[in-house]
């Protein structure tokens, strides 16, 4: 069986030390905002209008570049994860994965306003860390731990230095 693969970016937005998840009608799984990375789209891009459709936010990525540039190439923004998911599988064989750019981003607002219906504001959760933890058993490993994780970066960067 041949494996079909498809590019995804995903962003844990953090406002005031949570982060925003809802509950995916497709997948059946809480998971932060995001989707497939159009054609000729960098995946930055796609997290940046994903976060801009999926919750009406304008987020800033906490996303390092690197300082390799030429002529012909620069860095652009990494995700803070990369990874590989299991969509779908077939007699046990897996048919569908998303390869997933994965983003931590910063927003001034909890106030969502979805530009579709796919998921309505009352959909979407803000969750502490603690609540994440507390809710382990409803979200996937890795929603919990990038969740934490992003929390804590984004945290680290606005606390004031002593």
């Amino acid at each position: 069986m041949e494996t079909t693969r498809h590019f995804v970016a995903t962003v844990y937005v953090v406002h005031d030390g949570a982060t925003a998840l809802h509950e995916h009608a497709k997948l059946g799984m809480w998971l932060p905002p995001g989707g497939h990375i159009e054609r000729d789209e960098l995946p930055h891009e796609a997290a940046v209008r994903e976060t801009q459709e999926e919750l009406g936010l304008p987020v800033e990525l906490v996303a390092p570049v690197g300082e390799l540039h030429s002529e012909t190439a620069r860095s652009i923004p990494q995700p803070q994860q990369f990874l590989l998911e299991d969509i779908d599988s077939i007699d046990g064989d897996v048919a569908h994965q998303h390869v997933d750019f994965v983003y931590y981003g910063r927003v001034d607002s909890r106030d969502i306003d979805p530009g579709t219906d796919e998921a309505p504001a009352s959909a979407w959760e803000w969750l502490t860390p603690d609540q994440l933890q507390a809710r382990a058993d409803q979200f996937p490993d890795d929603v919990v731990t990038a969740g934490q994780r992003a929390i804590e970066t984004i945290g680290a960067r606005e606390s004031p230095e002593t």
